[in-house]
């Protein structure tokens, strides 16, 4: 990935664009009529040197007026760069629109969502999100391991085998704990508790976790390949002040500025990426952090959502907001514009999901419909069986997925056994449930019940 070109700086386009013996009073106003999006979008220089500018601008010229409507925009941060220079963010009609989206999607009361308020079924779809996101974040900084293996190590509570296997267990544990923090204002010591969380027994030097990076350690965010410079971060003699106020600004419910409460969750977000405070796990940190924002301001919703499985689909567009964002004027519009989107597939992802299950549940409803006296989670079971037949479950496995206790998860298991909906295979003393190959089939012509 390259670094993005950085625009001249305005007041240098200004005194050539602008020189009154070739300006015209005709493209003065051209350009001073532009606005803050190029095609529809908010877009960085690197990206809009290469677009057809309108009418008989030149491309500099059309920038020119892009920055002019931005800039009336613009809402200054109480933080600032490296250089002592503020990080300013705007709301043009794309964000105002997502925000808009996001409020009436992940707060409040959703009569559709009825799967994820009734208490019957809420535990499985917030226990599979919380692992969606245990195992996404993790393998965006590098957990190297599949997505089913790590599940499965997750459901199953088996302990980790290496260094991957140990970074998603660790962030699951967090994102459990951001569930019980939401209620508590942000400290200095909550950060780096969470931090230390992510990142226990995953560290070159174990006693890193939960510690502020020191000078020596010389941080700097570099392509793994070429060694290219990205990002140097503040020095580390700044870290507890910047933290200090990051504190400040994510606790602030009425100072005299006012922040959506999104928007101020994706600047704590963008935050530590760019602060960089510890030598590993800051981007995980970052997105703990994040949730917490979120779920602190009665965004529920967030509990359910992963937002680490869109990031993963596309990371260099994560990594290039916060360089668009760090070469044009701290304007971090930019970050705040992708992290919106990505909140809003997000949202469809898990309508999408929800939808996709109730059918599932359909399906096998009307295959079990004289079964009435299977529960809920001997039905998702059932329905998970037929999608994965290789699986096998234990009273363990059944127990983490659904938030119950053993004897609850026993009897269910036991039951389908003793129904022939589930082979039953004793090893040592673990008993271990799979599907039988012809499960299709006697869902079918499964009877009312036992004794029937």
């Amino acid at each position: 990935m390259k670094i993005p070109l950085s625009p001249r700086p305005v007041a240098e386009l200004m005194a050539e664009i602008f020189d009154p013996k070739e300006l015209t009073p005709g493209k003065a106003s051209e350009i001073l009529n532009q606005g803050p999006l190029a095609k529809g979008k908010y877009r960085h220089w690197d990206k809009v040197r290469h677009l057809e500018p309108p009418a008989d601008l030149t491309v500099e010229e059309w920038w020119l007026g892009l920055k002019f409507a931005r800039t009336k925009l613009y809402k200054q941060l109480p933080f600032i760069d490296k250089e002592g220079r503020p990080f300013v963010f705007g709301t043009p009609d794309p964000i105002e629109r997502d925000l808009h989206h996001i409020a009436q999607q992940a707060s409040g009361r959703i009569l559709a969502m009825d799967q994820i308020t009734n208490p019957n079924t809420r535990d499985r779809y917030l226990i599979s999100s919380l692992i969606d996101e245990a195992v996404t974040s993790s393998q965006l900084e590098g957990a190297a391991t599949t997505t089913e293996v790590a599940k499965n190590m997750l459901r199953t509570g088996r302990a980790p085998r290496d260094r991957s296997e140990q970074m998603i267990i660790n962030n699951y544990h967090a994102m459990q704990r951001i569930r019980r923090y939401q209620e508590q204002p942000l400290t200095v010591d909550l950060i780096l508790e969470l931090h230390r969380m992510v990142t226990q027994d995953t560290l070159d030097d174990p006693s890193k976790a939960g510690c502020l990076r020191e000078h020596k350690d010389d941080i700097v965010i570099s392509d793994a390949v070429t060694g290219e410079v990205y990002h140097r971060p503040p020095p580390a003699a700044e870290l507890l002040d910047r933290l200090a106020r990051l504190c400040d600004f994510a606790n602030d419910e009425g100072g005299e500025t006012f922040y959506h409460p999104v928007i101020r969750a994706v600047v704590v977000h963008f935050c530590i990426g760019y602060d960089h405070p510890f030598v590993d796990g800051n981007g995980r940190t970052a997105r703990a952090l994040f949730y917490w924002s979120m779920l602190r301001r009665g965004y529920w919703l967030m509990q359910y959502l992963s937002i680490s499985r869109i990031l993963k689909k596309a990371p260099s567009q994560y990594a290039l907001a916060y360089l668009y964002a760090e070469t044009d004027d701290n304007d971090l519009t930019y970050f705040i514009d992708h992290q919106l989107k990505v909140l809003v597939r997000s949202i469809a992802s898990l309508h999408e999901y929800l939808n996709r299950k109730m059918e599932e549940i359909r399906t096998i409803e009307g295959l079990l419909k004289e079964a009435a006296h299977l529960n809920h989670r001997q039905l998702a079971l059932l329905s998970h069986a037929l999608r994965h037949p290789d699986a096998w479950y234990t009273f363990e496995s059944h127990k983490r997925s659904h938030g119950i206790v053993y004897q609850t998860a026993r009897t269910d298991l036991l039951e389908l056994g003793e129904l022939g909906l589930l082979n039953t295979a004793r090893r040592g003393r673990v008993y271990q449930f799979s599907a039988p190959s012809d499960l299709s089939k006697r869902l079918q012509s499964h009877p009312a019940g036992p004794g029937s």
